[in-house]
C-alpha cells in the first residue's frame, strides 16, 4: 500500500501526529481502508451528520463519568452506532477532559472491531483532519498523472504498424489486468496477456459479447464470470457495431475510466478507417461471384489466389444465406477471418439476396459453424464444378427458400416432387380453374370434383373409376359429360387433363 494513499494506516504512521493504535482487535484489513474524510464530534449521536468511510475524533465530553455498567451501556450504544454507520476508526483525544482512554471505549471499539487510536492533546485535530486531506489530494494527483502518462503511452502505441493490438496490450499494462477486443462478429481478435483466461472464462465472456453485439445498441455494461468481474464497452455506433473491448475489472475510477475512453476513441477511429477498406473487398469479392455465374472461373481463380488464397476445389458446395442486412457485416467479418485461417476451403461473396459461399463438397464445416453461430438459415448446392455455378446457386436458393432447417441441401427438397414448389399464386389459379366445379357441387349436390380426381388417378379408365367410386360406368361418363359442359374445357385433350390433374394438386398441397 502506497503511504500517502488515504487509510488509516498511512495516518498513523504519519510521525509528526503522534497517533498511537490502542489494541489490535479489529478486522486485519481495517486499517487499509480507505478514508474519504476526518470529522470531530462531541455528540452522543453524531451519525445523522455522518457519512461512510470517516474517521471520527472525539475528546469524550459526551461520556459519562465512572465504570459502572450504565457506563459501558453508553459506551457499546455509541460505538455500535458508529460501526452501523460504517466509520473507519475512532479517535480519541487524551488530556482534554480525560487523561487516557476509557477502557470501555477500548471495550466497545474491541467488541465492534473499529480501529481505536489516541490523540494526544499536543496534536490537534485540525491537524489529523489536514494529514488525510493532503493524502486525499497527493492521490488524486497522483490519479491524474498516471491518468496523462497512460494517454500518452497509448497514443503511441497506436501509432505501431499493429496499431489495435498495440493499444489493447498498452491499456492492458496500464491498468494491470487482462484486456480483449472483440471484432464485430464476436471473436476475440486481440488480447493481452496471451491466453490469460482460462477456457471455460473465456468461453462464458463470448457469449457474452456476442449478445451484446446481437443487441446492436451501444451500450457499456459490468458482469461477474465466475469470480472474475468484467467491463463490456462496444466499438461503433449504435446499429453499426464493430466490436467490443472486454476489460477483467469492475467498476473503474474517474482516470480509469478516461484511460479507457481514450482508448475507445482510438479504437473506434481504426476501426471506421478499416471499414473503408472492407467496403473495397466486399465489392470486389461480390464482383468475383458474378464472374463465377458466367461459367468461366478463371479471373476468380487468379483473383482470389492472389488475395485470399486459392478457391475451394472442385467439386464444390454452393450455399447461399438469408441473413439480414443487420447482421451481414458480423458475418462477413467472421467468414473473413475464416477465409484467412482456412486458405482454400472457404470462398464467399455477396450476391443479390444473400451471401454466396463456397465450400468443398466434402468438407461443409465451414457452414455448420456459421449457422450454430448466428440465427441464419443456409441453403446447399448438390456437388457441382464451377462451369455449372450458376445452376447450382439456383439450386441452393430453392433449397434455401423451400427449406426448415438451418442448413438445408438441395437433394432434400428435390426429393419432394416439382408440384411441391407450386406458388401461392399457382394455387390461386388452381382455385380458379376449378371453382365451377366446386360451385356446382354445393348447389346441385353432384361429385364433379372428387370423379374427375378419380378418373384422372385411374389413368382416365371409365372401367377403373365407376369400381373406385362405387358406381356404373356409364354413371362416369356422364358426370365427365356434365364436367366439360360446367368447365367449358375438352377432356379428350392431353393438355387441358393435365393442367386440370395439377390444378387439383395444387390445391391439395
Amino acid at each position: 500500500m502506497d503511504a500517502d494513499a488515504p487509510t488509516l494506516r498511512a495516518l498513523l504512521a504519519r510521525r509528526d501526529l503522534k497517533l498511537s493504535l490502542a489494541g489490535d482487535d479489529h478486522e486485519p484489513s481495517a486499517l487499509d481502508r480507505a478514508i474519504r474524510w476526518v470529522h470531530s464530534s462531541d455528540l452522543a449521536d453524531p451519525t445523522p451528520f455522518l457519512s461512510e468511510g470517516l474517521v471520527l475524533l472525539t475528546t469524550g465530553t459526551q461520556f459519562p463519568h465512572g465504570d459502572d455498567a450504565d457506563a459501558a451501556a453508553v459506551y457499546r450504544s455509541y460505538v455500535h452506532r458508529l460501526a452501523t454507520r460504517g466509520i473507519v476508526g475512532l479517535g480519541f483525544g487524551t488530556e482534554v477532559v480525560r487523561d487516557g482512554i476509557p477502557p470501555a471505549l477500548v471495550e466497545a471499539c474491541r467488541e465492534e472491531r473499529i480501529p481505536l487510536f489516541e490523540v494526544p492533546y499536543r496534536t490537534p485535530f485540525i491537524a489529523v483532519a489536514r494529514a488525510n486531506a493532503e493524502a486525499i489530494a497527493a492521490e488524486a494527483y497522483a490519479r491524474r498523472s498516471w491518468a496523462l502518462a497512460a494517454q500518452r503511452a497509448i497514443a503511441l502505441a497506436a501509432l505501431r504498424p499493429d496499431g489495435l493490438g498495440a493499444t489493447v496490450a498498452e491499456l492492458a499494462k496500464q491498468l494491470d489486468t487482462w484486456v480483449g477486443m472483440f471484432d464485430a462478429a464476436g471473436e476475440l481478435s486481440r488480447e493481452h496477456p496471451a491466453g490469460g483466461l482460462d477456457s471455460d472464462t473465456a468461453a462464458a465472456l463470448q457469449r457474452e459479447v456476442t449478445g451484446v453485439l446481437h443487441r446492436g445498441a451501444r451500450a457499456g455494461s459490468s458482469l461477474h464470470i465466475g469470480d472474475t468481474p468484467f467491463t463490456l464497452q462496444t466499438l461503433g455506433r449504435g446499429g453499426h457495431l464493430r466490436g467490443v473491448i472486454a476489460i477483467a475489472a469492475g467498476d473503474l475510477d474517474q482516470e480509469g475510466r478516461v484511460v479507457v475512453t481514450a482508448v475507445i476513441a482510438m479504437a473506434g477511429l481504426a476501426l471506421e478507417q478499416q471499414q473503408g477498406l472492407g467496403r473495397a473487398r466486399s465489392a470486389l469479392r461480390a464482383g468475383l461471384v458474378q464472374s463465377l455465374l458466367t461459367g468461366d472461373p478463371a479471373l476468380a481463380r487468379r483473383t482470389s489466389r492472389e488475395l485470399w488464397g486459392p478457391l475451394p476445389s472442385a467439386p464444390v458446395l454452393v450455399g447461399i444465406t438469408d441473413a439480414a442486412a443487420a447482421r451481414v457485416d458480423g458475418i462477413a467479418e467472421l467468414l473473413e477471418l475464416w477465409a484467412d485461417e482456412r486458405r482454400g476451403a472457404l470462398f464467399f461473396g455477396r450476391g443479390e439476396d444473400g451471401l454466396v459461399l463456397v465450400v468443398p463438397a466434402d468438407d461443409r464445416s465451414s457452414v455448420d459453424e456459421l449457422v450454430a453461430r448466428f440465427d441464419v438459415r443456409v441453403g446447399l448446392s448438390d456437388p457441382t464444378g464451377y462451369d455449372a455455378f450458376a445452376a447450382a446457386l439456383g439450386q441452393a436458393r430453392v433449397a434455401r427458400d423451400r427449406g426448415i432447417r438451418p442448413v438445408t441441401q438441395f437433394a432434400e427438397v428435390a426429393r419432394a416432387g416439382v408440384l411441391s414448389a407450386l406458388t401461392d399464386e399457382a394455387r390461386a389459379l388452381a382455385h380458379a380453374e376449378l371453382a365451377p366445379l366446386y360451385d356446382h357441387d354445393a348447389a346441385q349436390g353432384t361429385h364433379l370434383v372428387e370423379t374427375l380426381k378419380v378418373w384422372l388417378d385411374e389413368d382416365c379408365s371409365h372401367e377403373a373409376s365407376a369400381q373406385s367410386l362405387g358406381v356404373h360406368r356409364h354413371t362416369v361418363r356422364t358426370r365427365l359429360a356434365l364436367i366439360e359442359r360446367v368447365l367449358s374445357r375438352d377432356l379428350a385433350s392431353f393438355a387441358t387433363r393435365a393442367e386440370l390433374w395439377a390444378a387439383l394438386r395444387a390445391l391439395d398441397s
